[in-house]
């Protein structure tokens, strides 16, 4: 401390204080050499104001208001000491240091905590951080009173099957749907024959009831909700029934032929996996599974009609020939998640010409274009 008053008597205090970074601007008091310091910035007008005219213009020798100083730093005390000396000795006004206290309207410390109130502008509700399915769109997201996605950030993008949120872009909506755009194992696929592994496959042990179910339009095509234990056995796994749903034009094409519509059966086993077993259709005779499921067709987005109990059996979907195509593919639709089991069956069923028009008019293109097989073994049963 003798030492620190050696070297304020020496005419060291403003170095001293420019050195702990205590200078806290340059107010009107402050402007003999003495005390300047050209290595730090201003302090905010509001922090350090002017000199009033009136007290500038006041007679010389008037009694001059004692100067303050806004010390923040861990040697505060002892500079207080050492200046209060300095003063002492020198017979000048005795400056008042503050200690630790804050001035109103100073700027925030680049590495400080962000102010509540900049802080809530970026901060999630609660409500927003369940995002929602992109398939599980309600008749209330439509409403003209409900929030839209362009008022909530971490709601699921909006994507359909053309223009700029077409399947081209479906990689670029949302990091959670890059592998629409970057992933090895995606589906629809186009198979060829010429190219499959040939042999004996498992034959598929299909165990469908009749069933209670609800039909929906979900904004992308119409899917019909499952109850009941519908099973899908294959590779030593069973998988339950949990929905099916539309694609026209049909998402597969094998050996160079498209479809006029496929029927996509989507199973989960107890470990969480999927198995999707397609069903092709053809125009020709009407389907009596998809009479039914025409018939109570939902009228709008989110729109939800209950089937009459035991109406449905998926037995009426499946060709003679179960015959099929297997592979390791995606969902066809965002977030394009890959692992899915595929089963494609060969042979086609048919609809007829006014059942393929009803469901056109609805969804004139939900198909995904097919995506590149990057040499995936594709398995043809014999």
């Amino acid at each position: 401390m003798n030492h620190l008053c050696m070297n304020l008597r020496r005419g060291a205090l403003p170095g001293l204080l420019a050195f702990a970074g205590l200078w806290q601007g340059s107010p009107a008091w402050a402007n003999d050499a003495a005390l300047s310091n050209p290595m730090h910035k201003a302090a905010p007008a509001e922090a350090h104001p002017a000199k009033p005219a009136s007290a500038a213009a006041s007679a010389p020798g008037a009694a001059e208001p004692a100067p303050i100083i806004n010390i923040r730093s861990a040697v505060a005390k002892q500079l207080r000491e050492a200046i209060e000396q300095s003063n002492a000795a020198s017979g000048k006004k005795k400056p008042t240091v503050v200690i630790g206290a804050s001035e109103k309207g100073a700027p925030a410390s680049a590495h400080g905590a962000a102010p509540a109130s900049s802080a809530k502008g970026h901060a999630a509700p609660a409500e927003a951080k369940a995002k929602p399915s992109a398939h599980g769109a309600s008749a209330k997201a439509s409403s003209a009173h409900a929030p839209t996605a362009a008022h909530d950030p971490h709601a699921a993008p909006h994507w359909s099957y053309e223009g700029d949120s077409g399947p081209q872009a479906w990689g670029q909506l949302q990091p959670s749907f890059n592998l629409c755009a970057i992933g090895k194992r995606q589906s629809p696929i186009h198979i060829e024959e010429s190219s499959t592994l040939l042999g004996p496959a498992e034959p598929l042990q299909i165990n469908y009831l009749a069933s209670k179910a609800s039909v929906v339009n979900n904004g992308h095509t119409i899917q019909v909700d499952i109850q009941g234990d519908n099973t899908l056995t294959v590779r030593g796994s069973t998988y339950k029934l949990v929905q099916f749903h539309f694609h026209h034009p049909a998402e597969e094409r094998l050996n160079y032929k498209g479809f006029a519509m496929v029927a996509h059966l989507v199973h989960q086993n107890a470990q969480g996996q999927l198995a999707v077993l397609a069903v092709l259709f053809d125009p020709g005779e009407a389907s009596t599974m998809i009479q039914k499921v025409w018939t109570h067709m939902p009228l709008d987005v989110g729109d939800r009609v209950s089937l009459p109990d035991g109406l449905l059996d998926l037995n009426e979907t499946l060709p003679k020939d179960m015959r099929y195509y297997q592979f390791i593919g995606s969902l066809t639709t965002p977030p394009c998640t890959e692992g899915v089991l595929w089963l494609v069956l060969r042979q086609p069923m048919s609809l007829s010409r006014e059942q393929l028009a009803l469901f056109s008019q609805l969804f004139p293109n939900n198909a995904r274009p097919t995506q590149p097989s990057f040499g995936r073994v594709v398995r043809e049963a014999q």
